[in-house]
């Protein structure tokens, strides 16, 4: 698995009726595909975030999307960044996810997280518990989903699963790549340094040095290579020149890059890339659906994360 260059689609109000939801996301994929991006990730949220609009707004169940991307596009990886794990029994996730990678043949990530949103968890009904118990929870369910992603059939009886010579078939590999998502030091950065393939860090971009410093330190406690764990980072972008961006609180702060094409690419290149890590996942909120918007953004940074 290499994540060297991702477009996350974080929202999907397009001012559109609902007929022509999906086929933007859709075209989206397909230009990204083209662009010469690696991956494509959806969010797993069933209410639109704080900063990027309100609850009610569109939002697409995130696996169910993922497959219907699969058969629209081909090469491409498709994941979610990232799941919340409290929102699915991790047998049903390693089946989901293990079912996304029989249909797209090969191209599925699992891209996993302890889960925050409190407003969903309470109006949904899901469980939010402590930020303890939501991490308890998490590296329950890594030691259940990896061995059913290998093809052994795990008995677990934990704190808060359970399993029974869990069997998942069919599978189309042997292993399917697991990426963490967050920013936490000590609880974040030790389950990827023990269980994940890949790390994205969310994080300022100002912080991004000290974050891969304790990952080193993370992996060393364990062992383990740092080398053999990859990391990148999610970046909200907002172009110049293409068309006036809405006003998404989002594109403000230090997770953002604003400018013109060229001037993204630069600074990302000098603060991300330049710092040590190994590849940028981007979205463009502000921009909504805009035909083009993908295509200059990873013809542009795909030469410096040797995508494509």
């Amino acid at each position: 698995m290499t994540i060297r260059l991702g477009l996350q689609i974080p929202n999907f109000s397009y001012g559109t009726p609902v007929a022509e939801l999906f086929p933007a996301v859709k075209a989206q994929a397909q230009e990204a595909e083209s662009a010469g991006f690696d991956t494509v990730l959806l969010m797993d949220h069933f209410y639109q975030l704080p900063g990027l609009g309100e609850p009610d707004e569109p939002m697409l169940e995130a696996y169910t999307a993922l497959g219907a991307l699969a058969t629209a596009t081909e090469r491409i990886q498709l994941s979610t960044l990232v799941t919340g794990n409290t929102y699915r029994n991790p047998t049903l996730l390693a089946k989901e996810v293990t079912t996304l990678d029989v249909v797209s043949a090969g191209r599925a990530i699992l891209g996993i997280g302890a889960g925050w949103f409190e407003l969903e968890h309470r109006q949904l009904g899901f469980d939010f518990d402590t930020f303890t118990e939501r991490f308890e929870k998490l590296e329950e369910a890594l030691q259940i989903i990896l061995p059913m992603f290998h093809g052994e059939r795990p008995s677990f009886s934990g704190k808060w699963y359970r399993t029974e010579n869990a069997v998942n078939e069919p599978r189309y590999r042997d292993h399917i790549p697991v990426m963490l998502g967050g920013s936490g030091e000590k609880k974040t950065f030790r389950l990827a340094a023990r269980y994940a393939d890949h790390l994205n860090i969310i994080a300022d971009i100002d912080d991004l040095p000290a974050k891969l410093d304790v990952l080193r330190q993370r992996c060393a406690e364990i062992d383990r290579d740092p080398a053999t764990l990859e990391t990148s980072c999610l970046l909200t972008v907002v172009l110049d020149g293409y068309g006036a961006p809405s006003d998404i609180g989002e594109a403000q702060g230090g997770r953002a890059v604003t400018g013109t094409v060229e001037q993204v690419a630069e600074e990302i290149k000098r603060r991300v890339l330049d710092a040590g890590v190994d590849g940028v996942i981007v979205n463009l909120p502000t921009h909504g659906y805009t035909p083009g918007v993908v295509t200059a953004v990873g013809e542009a940074l795909r030469p410096l994360v040797g995508a494509g």
